[in-house]
């Protein structure tokens, strides 16, 4: 492990990989990030498995064998084999850690997002399928999310809650998981097992909130440039402090094994070159987070991460006073958030398309 990851490591945070793909898998990579690079768990979504599922070769074996099936029975076979395989290069990491880590996400189909009951039965069926008691299934924190991601829960399925920006929608996530883990204790689930995570997105705030800084104009709008992002995860970190201190249901469940549901940091890349390619990193550490990075944000955190730089206990105060000055300025941050949902499942949907057209590509290709 590199010093640089040991101690954000250290720190709190758990580093998780955002991507994962079967070459990845095969060429022994994903294993060389766990021992070199302090990697405790992976995370997929559509964009991802579009690019992985893009490349000429790695999955022709398997579609020759599956045959001309559907492609949408072909992408489910595709994935969850490359989940299930990384959930068991990940075993050791999540049996040391009591299930904590060693954790792989494969999400439910975006188009989904706003079918409760269609996404409640799929993520039963990826759960299934996967078969690994360290799997996460993804679920988007849409309003019609938030039932499923309850009664998922419910039935004793680890969940991974992605596609959050406000604090008003992860206030609900919170909910919605308590209330799932109370259910699933009188369904009699073992509670230890289950772990879940509340995803929320880092720079894509940053990329929204600036745009509309810089048309803004202004010496105070410009004085707030890349502040947005870091202030709005910090608070959410704020809110799950106290919303797990607080919750007399969480006590109970506490007491009978339950994990809290950790804030995971999630689109951690930085998009702005003006901004230090560790920033959604180096000023995100705190106890009890997870940060998924993709590879290059890993390798820079790696070589030159500082762990102590912007520890987020202790900056509440200072976060506060940014959200205020973006609203002063102009900024209407609910506006903001609620076009992230509405992009961030349009841009998965978009993905996802993409999939469909490489699988089926493939399977005609390996067919004949």
């Amino acid at each position: 492990m590199t010093a640089s990851t040991q101690a954000i490591s250290d720190a709190g945070v758990s580093i998780w990989l955002d991507d994962l793909s079967r070459t990845r898998i095969e060429s022994g990579n994903l294993e060389e990030l766990i021992k070199n690079d302090d990697v405790v768990g992976v995370t997929t979504n559509p964009s991802i498995f579009q690019k992985a599922l893009s490349q000429v070769g790695p999955y022709d074996a398997q579609l020759k064998e599956l045959g001309k099936v559907d492609v949408e029975t072909a992408i489910r076979e595709l994935t969850t084999t490359d989940v299930r395989n990384a959930c068991d290069i990940f075993k050791p990491v999540a049996e040391a850690s009591d299930y904590v880590n060693g954790r792989v996400s494969i999400e439910v189909d975006p188009r989904l997002a706003h079918e409760t009951a269609e996404t409640e039965k799929q993520a039963e069926e990826l759960w299934a399928k996967v078969d690994r008691p360290n799997a996460m299934i993804k679920i988007p924190a849409t309003l019609e999310g938030l039932p499923a991601i309850t009664a998922t829960l419910a039935k004793g399925i680890s969940v991974n809650v992605t596609l959050i920006f406000s604090l008003e929608r992860y206030e609900q996530v919170i909910d919605a998981f308590i209330e799932g883990m109370v259910q699933a204790d009188a369904n009699g689930k073992d509670l230890s097992k289950m772990a879940s995570v509340a995803s929320f997105f880092v720079s894509r705030v940053d990329t929204a909130v600036d745009k509309q800084l810089e048309e803004i104009g202004s010496l105070e709008a410009k004085g707030l440039l890349g502040k947005a992002a870091v202030a709005n995860a910090r608070l959410a970190y704020e809110l799950f402090e106290k919303k797990f201190a607080e919750d007399s249901r969480w006590a109970a469940l506490e007491a009978k094994g339950a994990k809290k549901q950790r804030p995971l940091w999630a689109s951690t890349g930085t998009k702005n070159a003006a901004y230090s390619d560790v920033k959604y990193v180096d000023e995100l550490v705190a106890k009890d987070v997870v940060n998924t990075m993709p590879e290059k944000t890993l390798l820079a955190v790696a070589d030159h991460g500082q762990a102590t730089l912007g520890i987020i206990p202790g900056n509440y105060d200072e976060a506060h006073d940014i959200m205020n000055d973006l609203a002063e300025v102009g900024i209407n941050f609910k506006d903001v958030t609620d076009k992230l949902e509405a992009d961030g499942v349009a841009a998965f949907i978009k993905s996802w398309d993409s999939v469909l057209t490489d699988v089926q590509s493939g399977i005609d290709r390996v067919n004949g």
